[in-house]
């Protein structure tokens, strides 16, 4: 049996409108039938999950803390993850659940502004697990696919990304070969 393929679509949360090159990806995922890992947060999540319900596309998969979602607009199954008690109610406790959709997923399709570490944390993540992430830059309007962490690095050095510090993990890479190839969807 063939393995249905995953996508992991998420972003920040000051991003609550969706240009139309975006909706035009999104189109492509849901031409190529790919299951939708997407959270509950506002912003980016809430407004790739408006628009999947305007195109009534049921391949979707809700993911969210234990004890409910805070967006669910059409119902969607719902994937909740559990959390160590006492755990703070900041990035790092809704990051646990981008962590889950990282590790299911094939796919990462990152929605950045320029400034989101969470944003940054999930490519970073979804690159760690070698998976191929197409970012759109809402900065300059563009779209980037990376395949590998030292690709990110060469990212985040680029005018208006400054990131540095934020991105611990990736410093040290080496080799920066940022690939404009965003034939993933």
């Amino acid at each position: 049996m063939h393995k249905q393929e995953k996508v992991f679509i998420g972003g920040s949360r000051s991003l609550s409108r969706l240009p139309r090159e975006v909706l035009g990806r999104l189109d492509k995922i849901i031409e190529r039938g790919l299951i939708v890992l997407v959270g509950d947060a506002n912003g980016a999540d809430k407004a790739v999950q408006r628009y999947l319900a305007s195109r009534h596309y049921d391949r979707v998969i809700v993911y969210c803390m234990a004890g409910g979602c805070r967006n669910n607009v059409r119902d969607w199954p719902t994937r909740e993850i559990n959390r160590s008690s006492g755990t703070r109610r900041d990035a790092s406790y809704y990051g646990i659940k981008d962590r889950a959709m990282g590790a299911e997923a094939d796919y990462g399709f990152m929605l950045w502004d320029g400034k989101s570490r969470g944003t940054i944390a999930n490519i970073e993540d979804l690159l760690r697990r070698e998976k191929p992430v197409v970012a759109y830059l809402a900065r300059n309007n563009s779209f980037v696919t990376l395949r590998e962490a030292n690709e990110l690095e060469h990212l985040l050095r680029r005018p208006g990304f400054a990131l540095h510090e934020q991105t611990s993990s990736v410093a040290g890479m080496r080799k920066p070969l940022l690939n404009h190839d965003v034939s993933l969807f």
